[in-house]
């Protein structure tokens, strides 16, 4: 065993656990001892945080991770919340959007002069529904550039509007939602809509509580807003919804669409407008009221040429067409230019009945009186006595009321502002004493009794007791005393004693009786100074008064409404043809006071009325203290009264009804009478005065004598007589 000289190795137990490592042979068959295996490289180690910063961001990832917890799970609620809301009101609205174009809380009254042409509106109009196929694409393209360029490419509402609105809101120092609100159309005929509340009278709100809550602007109004667009934007296409906004819009002067704008402003349809028409309508929907043209028609068209400049700059209309319409900007037809009748059509509206004048929920067509160009006569003679013969910067105030014999009011000028709507009316609301024009009703009763117009009656100092006043004594205007006198002297010269003993002689009952049936409603008064116009009336009362001394001594009830009518309807539900009533007077006494009046004007206090070539009849009258001067007379033709003062009662400067208002009354005649042929007045032809026959004639020598002869016999008779009772 011991030959080969090697040593045997040390027996080793191989490690538990580990694979055995094969060597791997070269490829020269050697064997390569295994490499050992390498760790991998450690990154270099990051900067440790401070723990207090570590600390921070647990905490804000904490709480990142609520919040979007919260988010997603308050979008989703919102989501659903607001997806509930729209699809409630989608199943509100109405399958067609037709139903929705006439919101109208209230219908119009459309009034026509004696002519059958409108000169005036009240209520709300509407002139008829029109769509995006029926108006004039001028104007259909005006409305979407003013008002909303985006409509056709948003969902109802617009994030990049709203933004904007709110940022030019910030800019100008108010609240986000305060002023601009970035409404698109649809959102704006949710509003006109009131989200699909109609107005209810019968809720205890009246029509502006409804109004304002429909326009509130809080930020859960806002939301509802939106919530109700997008409804409609599922129930209808844009064109739908434009053509509600197109006739639900307010565009000012009781206006409720383009229609009834287009109509009262130019006189024509919205199928007809112009760019500049279209231009100058569509600028209305900012500030109806500000910008109508009726109001002020250079700021109308100032507002028209943004507009048309937003058509060109989104290429609506060409640069060309854009200059044209600068060029020739938009114009009032003539009915809106003139705004006649302003103070006619608001006494027309109070007389009527209410259910179809103020508070009529239809739509209503009222044929009137009204003569256009004696309107405008009226107005332009006020305005050129104001100018020329009245100092500037007086608050003097006049009314004028022209008319037919019959009570038909032709004209009616309520103020100094002749262009006016729902205005004091000093015609028709103003109630003042009358002075002086209240004598023709003193003659009147006299003549009806059987005295006439050449009577004697004598001017000289008079005292009457009144009881619980004493003593009063009346006294002329220029105080002095005339003897005696005609009751045509007395009229003509407008003496005050010989009228207060005419009316005690005939009665203060039996004037004011006379004047009461003439047309005089108002309180008269008790005691003498009734004969002196102590009483009040109003300037429409006393000219229809005189109208009934015209037409030869009837009654009359002035009236401006000759037929009523339901829009689209061929007969008449109410209809009146003339306001004469039951006779006062008979025509006899009618014709000596027409006589006596004419005198007036002829050579007495109202010289200033005459018309030359034509005969004029009239009365002035000056209240105590100069504060009310009047006018009122008549030609064969028309009967016009003119009244003068203060509405605060301030005395006039100046002033009596010889003056002025007889020189407005002329102004007025004159153009009233143009073209029309002289007509004399229906009065007597009066006989020569006679002369006074003196109280005791101058006697006859002869017959002297023997009255002389005979009174003393008598004479020694009686102290015969008596002396010889004495000595019994």
């Amino acid at each position: 065993m011991s030959g080969t000289g090697r040593k045997k190795p040390t027996l080793v137990a191989d490690k538990r656990y580990s694979k055995p490592t094969v060597a791997k042979k070269t490829s020269q068959g050697a064997a390569k001892k295994p490499t050992p295996k390498r760790k991998p490289a450690r990154k270099k180690d990051a900067p440790k945080r401070h723990w207090l910063i570590a600390s921070i961001l647990r905490i804000f990832r904490f709480i990142w991770r609520i919040i979007w917890g919260v988010m997603w799970r308050g979008i989703a609620v919102v989501s659903l919340l607001l997806a509930c809301g729209i699809g409630y009101y989608y199943f509100t609205l109405p399958d067609s959007p037709s139903a929705l174009v006439d919101g109208r809380a209230r219908g119009s009254v459309t009034l026509l002069d004696r002519e059958g042409q409108v000169f005036a509106w009240r209520g709300d109009q509407f002139g008829g529904m029109i769509t995006t196929d029926t108006v004039s694409p001028y104007l259909h393209d005006a409305v979407v550039a003013t008002e909303d360029k985006r409509f056709y490419s948003h969902f109802g509402i617009s994030p990049r509007g709203i933004a904007s609105a709110i940022r030019i809101n910030l800019r100008e120092g108010r609240g986000p939602l305060s002023g601009h609100g970035g409404s698109t159309i649809t959102q704006q005929t949710a509003k006109l809509l009131c989200l699909g509340n109609p107005y209810d009278p019968s809720a205890g709100q009246t029509e502006a509580e409804y109004e304002a809550e429909c326009r509130q602007g809080s930020l859960w109004r806002k939301i509802t807003e939106m919530t109700y667009s997008m409804a409609m934007e599922l129930r209808y296409t844009k064109e739908e919804i434009l053509s509600i906004y197109l006739n639900r819009a307010f565009l000012g002067s009781g206006a409720r669409g383009f229609e009834a704008a287009s109509q009262r402003y130019f006189g024509i349809s919205a199928n007809e407008v112009s760019p500049a028409q279209a231009a100058m309508l569509a600028g209305l929907l900012v500030a109806p009221t500000r910008y109508a043209p009726t109001n002020n028609l250079q700021r109308s068209r100032d507002r028209a040429q943004i507009v048309l400049n937003l058509m060109r700059d989104q290429g609506y209309i060409t640069a060309a067409q854009a200059q044209d319409a600068r060029d020739n900007p938009a114009s009032l037809s003539t009915a809106a230019a003139a705004r006649a009748g302003g103070y006619f059509a608001d006494w027309v509206m109070s007389s009527g009945p209410d259910f179809f004048t103020r508070d009529t929920t239809e739509d209503v067509i009222i044929r009137t009186t009204l003569d256009q160009r004696l309107q405008t006569a009226a107005e332009e003679a006020m305005l050129e006595v104001f100018s020329t013969r009245v100092r500037e910067g007086s608050e003097a105030q006049a009314a004028i009321v022209v008319m037919s014999s019959d009570g038909a009011v032709r004209a009616m000028v309520g103020g100094r502002q002749t262009r006016v709507t729902g205005a004091f009316n000093r015609a028709t609301m103003a109630s003042r004493q009358t002075g002086s024009s209240f004598k023709p009703f003193v003659y009147a009763a006299a003549l009806d009794l059987g005295y006439t117009y050449n009577d004697y009656v004598e001017d000289a100092p008079l005292t009457i007791n009144i009881p619980g006043s004493g003593p009063w004594s009346p006294a002329n205007y220029d105080h002095q005393f005339h003897g005696m006198v005609t009751m045509t002297d007395a009229l003509r010269r407008s003496l005050n004693i010989p009228a207060v003993k005419i009316s005690e002689s005939v009665g203060r009952d039996n004037v004011r009786t006379v004047a009461e049936q003439f047309g005089i409603e108002s309180n008269l008064a008790d005691g003498p100074a009734l004969a002196l116009g102590a009483s009040e009336s109003t300037l429409l009362e006393m000219t229809g008064a005189y109208a009934g001394i015209l037409n030869g001594g009837s009654s009359v009830t002035p009236f401006g409404l000759v037929e009523l009518s339901l829009q689209g309807d061929d007969t008449p539900l109410m209809q009146q043809q003339s306001g004469i009533g039951e006779r006062v007077i008979s025509r006899q006494a009618a014709e000596q006071l027409i006589y006596m009046m004419n005198q007036v004007v002829e050579s007495g206090s109202g010289t200033r009325a005459q018309l030359p070539g034509r005969e004029v009849a009239g009365k002035t009258g000056t209240t105590q203290a100069a504060r009310d001067a009047w006018f009122i007379g008549f030609t064969a033709d028309y009967v016009a009264g003119v009244w003068m003062g203060y509405d605060d009662n301030t005395p006039l400067t100046g002033v009596t009804g010889g003056g002025l208002p007889a020189t407005i009354w002329q102004e007025t005649m004159l153009r009233v009478h143009e073209g029309l042929p002289a007509q004399p007045l229906p009065m007597i032809v009066p006989e020569p005065p006679q002369p006074i026959v003196p109280e005791t004639p101058e006697p006859q020598p002869n017959t002297q004598n023997r009255r002389n002869q005979t009174d003393n016999l008598i004479e020694n008779m009686l102290r015969n007589l008596l002396g010889g009772n004495r000595n019994r």
